[in-house]
C-alpha cells in the first residue's frame, strides 16, 4: 500500500510538473510574438529639421481580394508643427499615397490630421497555399507644400492578428533621405499563433481519421454489429471536422494545401470507416436474426427437434 501511494504521488507531481511546463512554453511563445509582433518601428527619418513623419498601420488583410488596409495618420515636425509636441500643422501639406489608387491627403493649418483609411494591393501569394501562403505589397509617399518637395519619414505599426509584416523603406535612387519621397515594401507571412493552430487541426484531424479507423476495425473484427452509440460518435466526428475546418484563422477557401494534407483525408478516412462498419454490422444482425429464427423452429412444438421417430408402433 506504501508502494502504491507512493507511485500515485509521483504521478501526481509529474502532471503537476508537466502542466506548469505547458504553461510556461505557451506564456513564453505568447511574449515573445507581442515583443516581435505589432511593434512600432521607426524605419525612415528624415536629417532635415521640418519634416512629416507618417504613421502607418496595416489591418485587415484580404488575401481572396489580394489587398489590405493601411491606417495612415500625418504628424507634424520642426517648423510645420505649431509647437513642441504638437500634432497640428501650421501651413497646408499634400500627402501622396501611391498603392491601388492615388490617394491625397491635405493637411490644414492649425488642425489635426484625420487618420485616412488607404488601399494597398497584395502580390507575389496564393491564398490556396494555407498555412503558409506569404505575400508582398508596396507603397509610396510623398509630401509638398507651396516652397517644394517636404521630407517624408515612416513609421510603421502591424496592427493585423493574423499576419506578421516584415516592413522596409526606400528612398529612390534619385531622391536622397531629405526628399519628400520614401516607399515602403513590407513582405506578410502568418503570424506564429495562426500557424499553430492550423499544424494543430492537421493534427487532430488525422488523430480523429485514424481514432475512428481503429473503432470501425474493433467493431467488425469482434462481430460486434450494429453498435449504435459507436456509429452515432463516428458520423458525429465527421461533421464535426467540417466545423473545425470552417474555424481556420483567416477563412481559408475550399481547396487550401490544409484540405489536402489532412481534412479530404480524414473525411474520406471516416466516410468509408463508418461505411464499412455499417455494411459489416448489418451482415452480422442478419446472421444473427437468422440463427435466433433457427433457434426459435426448433424450439416450437412439433418443430424438427419434437417430433418423434418414424416408424414407431
Amino acid at each position: 500500500m506504501n508502494a502504491l501511494a507512493r507511485l500515485r504521488g509521483h504521478r501526481f507531481v509529474l502532471a503537476v510538473v508537466l502542466l506548469a511546463l505547458a504553461c510556461g512554453t505557451g506564456i513564453t511563445l505568447y511574449l515573445d510574438e507581442r515583443e516581435t509582433r505589432q511593434q512600432i518601428r521607426a524605419l525612415a527619418v528624415p536629417s532635415a529639421p521640418d519634416w512629416v513623419e507618417l504613421n502607418v498601420a496595416s489591418q485587415d488583410f484580404d488575401p481572396g481580394g489580394a489587398q489590405l488596409t493601411l491606417f495612415v495618420v500625418a504628424v507634424p515636425h520642426g517648423g510645420l508643427a505649431q509647437g513642441p509636441g504638437s500634432s497640428a500643422f501650421t501651413r497646408q501639406v499634400e500627402i501622396t499615397v501611391g498603392a491601388i489608387t492615388r490617394t491625397v491627403l491635405r493637411t490644414a493649418p492649425g488642425e489635426v490630421t484625420a487618420p485616412q483609411l488607404v488601399q494597398a494591393g497584395l502580390y507575389g501569394g496564393t491564398e490556396t497555399d494555407y498555412p503558409f501562403d506569404r505575400y508582398r505589397f508596396t507603397v509610396g509617399f510623398s509630401a509638398s507644400d507651396a516652397t517644394g518637395a517636404v521630407p517624408v519619414g515612416l513609421v510603421f505599426g502591424d496592427a493585423d492578428p493574423f499576419f506578421a509584416v516584415h516592413p522596409t523603406a526606400e528612398h529612390p535612387a534619385a531622391d536622397g533621405p531629405t526628399t519628400g519621397t520614401v516607399v515602403l515594401n513590407a513582405r506578410a507571412t502568418r503570424a506564429r499563433s495562426t500557424l499553430i493552430l492550423a499544424w494543430f487541426m492537421i493534427a487532430a484531424m488525422w488523430a480523429l481519421a485514424l481514432a475512428v479507423m481503429g473503432g470501425a476495425e474493433v467493431l467488425y473484427r469482434g462481430r460486434l454489429g450494429m453498435v449504435w452509440p459507436a456509429l452515432g460518435w463516428m458520423a458525429a466526428t465527421m461533421f464535426a471536422l467540417i466545423g473545425m475546418r470552417n474555424a481556420a484563422p483567416g477563412g481559408p477557401p475550399i481547396g487550401s494545401l490544409i484540405d489536402y494534407v489532412a481534412f479530404f483525408w480524414a473525411e474520406a478516412i471516416i466516410a468509408t470507416s463508418l461505411t464499412a462498419a455499417v455494411i459489416t454490422g448489418t451482415r452480422v444482425e442478419r446472421r444473427k436474426r437468422g440463427a435466433e429464427a433457427a433457434r426459435a423452429a426448433r424450439a416450437e412444438p412439433g418443430g424438427p427437434g419434437e417430433q418423434g421417430e418414424p416408424g414407431g408402433p
